[in-house]
Order: structure tokens, then C-alpha cells, then sequence
């Protein structure tokens, strides 16, 4: 694997920076992995791994810190999904621009959300693949408020002691514009993929059927027995998974 380490800027002018695993074999197919709500291009050294495997079939993966995370320049804080989508349709733009012609998107969390809502307005992207992915992320930030304007304060406060993610309420704001069961259809004629576990305490596996379910063919879901939101224990069946999908939908 060939690992070079890369930058490209978001139309604010802000420097993302990013990973490029480059398959041996020159294929011009890519991955675009996108990273959860609050982590980073390495996924923990795991989304390396991955892209190891994934260039031993033929496709090279490109990993980068969205807005505010990682390596990348930005306010954490001010992140709002529209910024998201912007980051990730930048980051298409770079790959086009290196040559690559034929791009899967991939994410977990909210990160297969902006996927989601990304490749619905960009038919650039061939393929989606979500992992644990939330179809209504403002519900589980509220939890039975109505709305941010019932949360004191100028933030959102997610996760649990001691590591609590800090959100303006712009985030809920911007969220709320996106229509999951919408832009999930969107993708179609293209190949969606729809990964959840069934042990998922962060984003409950009805988030995944709701997607599943407003998805045009062709389309597929997985859940992982078991698996929790990181999948932990059980990341080499999402890997395994996810490598059976490409070469059935993306043959050479």
C-alpha cells in the first residue's frame, strides 16, 4: 500500500487534510470513507486497515478529517451538516481532479448520513455504504424536545462524561432542512448499502430500516448480530461485508 499524505480545500477556503491509500493497480476506482460525528481520518488505526485490504481489491481509499477535526482546519463547534456535505463534495472534486472514475462514498455514523445526503445531489458518487448511520439525528439529540428552541443556552450538549461533544444549536437548525427518506431514495439506480448492528445503543437499528426502507433498488441491509455502534467486536464482518458488496456491485 502507498500512502501519501494529501490536502485539498472546502469551498470556505479551509484546509482539509487527508490520506491517500493508493492501490498497486491503478484501477481509477476510489473510497471516500467518512469518519463519525466527533472522530477522525484514522478511525483509531482501523480505517487504515481497512484501506490496506480494500487496496488488495483493487481500490484505493482516500480517509480525511472533516471541518474542525483531526488535521483539518475549522471550528469544531460551528459544524452543521450542510458543512458536512460541502466537505465531502470537495473532497469528490479532488478525486475526479486526480483521475479517479468511479467513487463509492462510505461512512459511519453521521458521516453515512452526509454521505447519504451528498451523493443524492451528486451523481458523480456510484455507490453509498452506511454504517450504523442515524435517519434522525435531530430526534436523538433532542431526546423529546420538540425543539432547539427548548434547549437553554447557545449549545447542544452529546455523549455522555467525560467526553461530551459541544454543538451551536445552528446544528440542529441545519439538520432539520435534510430529509433522510427523501435523499435515501435519490441514490438510486446506484448500489446503497445499509450496515447496522443489532446491539447499536447510539443509533437504534429502526434508524437503519428507516432508511433501508425509503432506498430505491438496487439495495441491501445488513445487521451485524451482536455488534455495538463501534463495532468493536465485530468489525471484520462489516469489513467482510462491505469488500462482498464492492465486488458484486462494482465488478472489474
Amino acid at each position: 500500500m502507498y500512502e501519501e499524505k494529501v490536502e485539498f480545500t472546502n469551498s470556505r477556503n479551509l484546509k482539509l487534510s487527508g490520506l491517500l491509500c493508493n492501490s498497486p493497480t491503478d484501477s481509477k476506482s476510489i473510497v471516500i470513507t467518512c469518519h463519525g460525528l466527533s472522530g477522525t481520518k484514522s478511525g483509531g488505526g482501523k480505517a487504515v486497515a481497512m484501506g490496506k485490504e480494500l487496496n488488495e481489491r483493487g481500490w484505493s481509499v482516500l480517509l480525511f478529517d472533516f471541518t474542525g477535526l483531526g488535521d483539518s482546519e475549522g471550528v469544531f463547534e460551528e459544524m452543521t451538516l450542510t458543512r458536512q456535505i460541502d466537505d465531502l463534495t470537495c473532497a469528490v472534486d479532488w478525486c475526479i481532479g486526480k483521475g479517479f472514475t468511479r467513487i463509492v462514498t462510505q461512512g459511519r455514523s453521521f458521516g453515512g448520513t452526509t454521505a447519504i445526503c451528498q451523493a443524492a445531489g451528486d451523481n458523480r458518487v456510484k455507490g453509498v455504504c452506511t454504517w450504523s448511520s442515524p435517519a434522525k439525528i435531530q430526534n436523538l439529540i433532542l431526546r423529546g424536545k420538540n425543539s432547539a428552541d427548548e434547549i437553554k443556552g447557545d449549545y447542544v450538549i452529546l455523549g455522555q462524561k467525560p467526553d461530551l461533544i459541544y454543538l451551536k444549536k445552528d446544528f440542529i437548525y441545519d439538520v432539520e432542512k435534510y430529509d433522510l427518506t427523501v435523499l435515501s431514495s435519490k441514490i438510486s439506480p446506484r448500489p446503497f448499502l445499509v450496515i447496522q448492528g443489532t446491539a447499536d445503543f447510539v443509533v437504534p437499528p429502526t434508524e437503519a430500516t428507516t432508511i433501508y426502507n425509503s432506498a430505491g433498488w438496487p439495495k441491501k441491509i445488513v445487521f451485524i448480530e451482536g455488534a455495538n455502534h463501534e463495532y468493536t467486536e465485530h468489525y471484520e464482518k462489516v469489513w467482510e461485508t462491505f469488500f462482498d458488496w464492492l465486488a458484486k456491485e462494482f465488478p472489474d
